[in-house]
């Protein structure tokens, strides 16, 4: 049986009281390797934080009960409380420097890029020490984001940074099938007119350096995609 073993994964909140949004950002983040909760107001952001201990908060501003500012007031000290994302629709430098003043760790404002977000998500919690020892495997194919390593078996691999990102969103979706579509916008996050031959090329490229032993992990799935599994015995 083929698994994506990981340390236990890093829990982030996301609060915002429009579900489009907490659905949109949760399914990325899951699709980032993380374990994601969500909650539509202030009072059911701190009844989260309380249980579900998160590492990071993404927290919007304009909540139907307690604004952002009042939950990360009522989160307490910095030093004790997970650091915060704020994400609202307020873009005005006058409200990105009070919520930065407050005590907020990065601001995001909508509309935004999902991709982004989750490059900030991963800067912030590196800030704070709370992504340290992430590791990714698959069969004897392991990645150590924090060194920014991969190695198969005892042979480290040396990758571009396009083939590591790619590489890295097969290794956390390892066991499903992801469509090119899905390759397409995530690695390279724009739109290709559904011309996959980069993908593809790139495919192989991965190819000849993760699969020059045995068992092969990348696997074509005709009409779909691509999965990365070890063989069924």
């Amino acid at each position: 049986m083929t698994a994506v073993q990981t340390a236990e994964k890093t829990r982030v909140l996301v609060v915002d009281d429009e579900p489009n949004i907490t659905e949109l950002v949760a399914m990325a983040l899951r699709y980032e390797g993380f374990e994601v909760r969500t909650a539509g107001n202030g009072r059911g952001a701190l009844s989260a934080v309380a249980e579900f201990r998160p590492a990071l908060v993404i927290l919007d501003i304009m909540l139907p009960d307690l604004d952002g500012l009042e939950v990360l007031k009522r989160l307490g000290d910095a030093n004790r409380r997970p650091p915060v994302i704020f994400l609202t629709a307020r873009d005005s430098t006058e409200d990105k420097v009070k919520g930065l003043t407050v005590g907020g760790d990065d601001y995001v404002t909508k509309p935004f890029s999902v991709e982004e977000l989750a490059a900030r998500v991963r800067v912030v919690l590196r800030r704070h020490g709370a992504a340290d020892g992430e590791l990714l495997r698959c069969a004897d194919l392991e990645m150590d984001e924090e060194a920014h390593e991969v190695r198969r078996g005892d042979r480290v691999i040396d990758l571009t940074p396009t083939e590591y990102r790619l590489l890295r969103y097969l290794l956390v979706n390892s066991g499903r099938v992801l469509t090119r579509s899905q390759l397409l916008d995530h690695v390279w996050s724009y739109d290709f007119g559904g011309d996959s031959s980069v993908l593809e090329t790139y495919i192989s490229y991965l190819r000849r350096k993760v699969d020059a032993t045995e068992p092969q992990l990348i696997q074509t799935i005709r009409g779909v995609g691509y999965v990365l599994r070890a063989p069924r015995t």
